[in-house]
């Protein structure tokens, strides 16, 4: 099957091309914008309205700090019934084996952030063998730099991903400056699948796979 890989869209899913052939579409979040969820859920609709009628068969979404709207309550996830929304949850489509999380290290007080205490516990909870594996952020060190050096992933998922025995991809987003990237460390291929930079304009069209 081959899979489009896409995360980041921030309002601006109409500039993708969408690729031919494709089996499944992944979102690794951040369909909305604005912080306050009030603002955000107009955007956030917008986008799974998009993302719920794209002429793909599997439809996958796992949320992001920005889609504080989400988070909130504000989004009536079940009238979007082409797509499964993922929350720190496993599923397997056609034999691939998934498991999607929206957590992320604290940061300003955005959606779904997790203090290091938690987020320990949480990526204990990965489990073993899978094909993909979907997170908001990215592991620590690996496509995670932002413009000033700085390294935002999370050094536990890191960890935890080596733990569970190296998914055969990790899909992420986030960090728009390393976005549009992969990279392979222990047989494992890392993903940011961040389709915009840091001026939140179009830098890419996703990446595509097959398993």
């Amino acid at each position: 099957m081959k899979i489009w890989l896409i995360s980041d869209t921030h309002g601006k899913e109409d500039e993708l091309t969408i690729p031919k052939d494709i089996g499944m579409v992944i979102s690794a979040g951040d369909g909305g914008t604005y912080k306050n969820p009030y603002h955000c859920k107009p955007y956030l609709e917008k986008f799974l309205t998009w993302f719920n009628d794209l002429p793909i068969k599997h439809k996958v979404y796992v949320p992001g700090n920005h889609d504080t709207a989400m988070e909130f309550g504000l989004i009536e996830e079940q009238q979007y019934t082409n797509v499964t929304i993922l929350n720190h949850e496993p599923l397997e489509i056609e034999g691939i084996r998934m498991f999607g999380s929206p957590y992320t290290p604290a940061f300003y007080d955005w959606a779904y952030n997790s203090t290091e205490e938690e987020l320990i516990e949480l990526w204990k909870q990965i489990p073993t063998n899978l094909d993909i594996l979907i997170t908001h952020g990215p592991p620590k060190g690996i496509l995670d730099e932002c413009q000033d050096g700085y390294r935002a992933g999370c050094e536990h998922l890191l960890w935890e991903v080596d733990v569970a025995g190296g998914p055969k991809y990790h899909v992420f987003g986030h960090i728009h400056e390393d976005g549009g990237k992969q990279e392979v460390h222990n047989n494992t291929t890392y993903i940011n699948a961040s389709v915009l930079d840091l001026q939140y304009n179009w830098s890419n069209d996703g990446h595509v796979i097959e398993i």
